[in-house]
């Protein structure tokens, strides 16, 4: 990704651009894979994201963040558990490959990886598809997030959200609240704190 910090916004752009077209086709052709409507008897997940909202706390509160990544996620177990808590519990990988961190001097540009995502989507009811979700992962910069500490951040984040099923993909947005610092690593760590909507576009598959 550095060589996207060396160009102007509007390069980036385009590469964004770009990213979001490929991942699209890489999501809706996949090989020897055959949609399921929705994540029952299914085995995985495919999904192009993106998100953006704005920092929470203190100075940081005028801070603009966007993100746009693609997941890979196996679906655990089959549906099970009391009443309308009944759901399915879903491990989840995600690459982030551009990050967007407006601040009040600077922009900072980045790319990341969450490791680890843990959904519970509940079963009911039929079309749309509520799920809980808790992730983890680092966040690399080419300018100091936040302004004057590290370029090396740690990304934790809790959200709410939706699958809304279509015949074969569905659209899915989500209410996220996520915690960006560097735990510790720089000499300052005053974290930045954020409330963010992010929308995506997938399909729950199993192999052929």
């Amino acid at each position: 990704m550095c060589w996207l910090w060396e160009k102007g916004e509007s390069e980036v752009g385009r590469a964004i651009g770009v990213i979001a077209v490929v991942g699209l086709l890489w999501m809706c052709l996949a090989p020897r894979a055959a949609a399921q409507v929705g994540p029952e008897g299914a085995l995985r997940e495919w999904q192009v994201w993106t998100g953006g909202g704005h920092g929470l706390n203190g100075s940081t509160s005028s801070t603009g963040v966007w993100n746009l990544g693609f997941r890979y996620g196996l679906l655990l177990t089959s549906p099970h558990g009391p009443g309308f808590l009944r759901g399915q519990l879903e491990y989840a990988l995600d690459v982030v490959p551009a990050w967007i961190i407006t601040q009040k001097t600077n922009t900072a540009y980045g790319a990341g990886v969450n490791p680890f995502a843990f959904k519970w989507i509940l079963t009911s009811p039929r079309e749309v598809k509520p799920f809980l979700q808790i992730e983890g992962g680092t966040l690399f910069t080419n300018t100091k997030v936040p302004e004057g500490t590290s370029q090396v951040n740690f990304t934790t984040s809790a959200g709410i959200g939706a699958h809304f099923l279509l015949a074969k993909h569905n659209f899915s947005a989500e209410l996220r609240f996520q915690h960006i610092s560097n735990a510790g690593i720089g000499d300052l760590n005053p974290g930045i704190n954020t409330l963010q909507v992010r929308i995506g576009l997938g399909g729950f598959f199993r192999r052929q």
